[in-house]
């Protein structure tokens, strides 16, 4: 792994630590685990205990993005709660340090399976076993009162619908891919979103990329389980049937390209959207009320993310962690919002009914 803070910065950062609190020996190391288009994740050693730091990447951080300050927010107002997080040892909102704000969190053990070579090495029951694990924390996340837990400012409780629809077509004008069609379609969606926003029913913590590879999985037991939710700064309060929309639509096979690789989460091996719905109320999730309208929203949504990562594809002319191959998935997922959002569906799926498998 590579190095990607010098002797100084990890030494700002062993002062920090040491402030809050934390037991840490007289030199910390760093390594790189994962950067890119998200934030730097790095490792943490003091040749006996270990950490893991996150900030936002030093070069192209796009604003509202990035937010490890919301990670560690929220992570400390779960901790304690039937929801795994890692452990929050200290924010530092100081850029003068590491040029950005960071985050540090006690190291979790865990398993993460992002690619599908990952995923293909484990046995169907184990694969059962983790969908499982995983339905049951996004509801145990949806069951969380988030005034109890001191995160009812994290976002505003209402209207998150029109929200997210205002947000993403205004982040769609900005990165809007090439091609009549194309664009065509996105005003046809927005404009089918705008006339059907429900009433929200629902409220609580929303993650906002809930996925296989977003957990750190603890397959040492009999029956695997969730060791930690990672990656939380998209979360914010709104409404969960969201969530669980978001989760299934990256179920998608075009997601393969909006990461550039073929990636756990669209194996034909794990269960399909409709089969995720039904698991997700039967672990006692909220009702999945306007199912329809929620899926064309999430497929919008990574419509226009994977708009957004070509358009700095093209700007910046190289490209970045497979970034080459996320403008082949934006047609794919208007299309697939607009066959959610047009077909006949007089009723959401509800607890214990079947959810046809093309609305989910």
């Amino acid at each position: 792994m590579t190095s990607v803070l010098t002797d100084f910065e990890l030494g700002a950062v062993r002062t920090r630590m040491l402030a809050a609190g934390a037991e840490v020996g007289p030199r910390l190391e760093g390594s790189l685990i994962s950067g890119g288009r998200s934030n730097l994740t790095v490792l943490l050693r003091d040749g006996v205990r270990r950490w893991v730091l996150r900030t936002p990447p030093r070069h192209g951080r796009t604003p509202s993005a990035h937010d490890v300050g919301r990670e560690f927010r929220v992570t400390r107002g779960l901790a304690g709660t039937d929801v795994p997080v890692a452990a929050p040892v200290v924010f530092c909102d100081d850029e003068a340090l590491l040029g950005g704000p960071f985050s540090v969190w006690e190291f979790v053990d865990g398993v993460t399976v992002q690619s599908r070579d990952q995923l293909e090495a484990l046995d169907q029951p184990v694969l059962d076993g983790i969908t499982d694990a995983l339905v049951e924390t996004l509801a145990a996340l949806h069951r969380v009162d988030q005034v109890a837990v001191g995160l009812e400012r994290l976002g505003r409780p209402d209207a998150y619908v029109s929200r997210q629809i205002a947000r993403w077509s205004g982040q769609w004008e900005l990165v809007a891919a090439p091609g009549a069609e194309v664009r065509d379609a996105a005003d046809e969606v927005r404009a089918l979103l705008v006339e059907r926003v429900p009433e929200q029913r629902h409220t609580s913590i929303v993650h906002g990329d809930y996925r296989i590879d977003n957990a750190l999985l603890d397959l040492t037991g009999a029956t695997p389980r969730v060791a930690a939710v990672v990656d939380w700064e998209l979360s914010t309060i709104g409404d969960p049937v969201a969530d669980v929309a978001t989760m299934c639509a990256y179920r998608h096979p075009a997601f393969d390209h909006v990461l550039g690789f073929p990636t756990a989460w669209t194996s034909p091996r794990l269960p399909d959207p409709d089969a995720l719905a039904r698991r997700y109320e039967r672990a006692g999730g909220v009702e999945l009320d306007h199912w329809p309208l929620h899926l064309g929203l999430a497929y919008y949504k990574i419509a226009v993310i994977a708009a957004g990562i070509d358009y700095r594809w093209l700007a910046e002319g190289a490209p970045e962690d497979g970034n080459d191959t996320a403008g082949s998935a934006v047609g794919p997922f208007l299309e697939a919002a607009l066959t959610t959002l047009t077909a006949d569906r007089p009723t959401p799926p509800t607890r214990g009914a079947r959810c046809p498998s093309t609305t989910c």
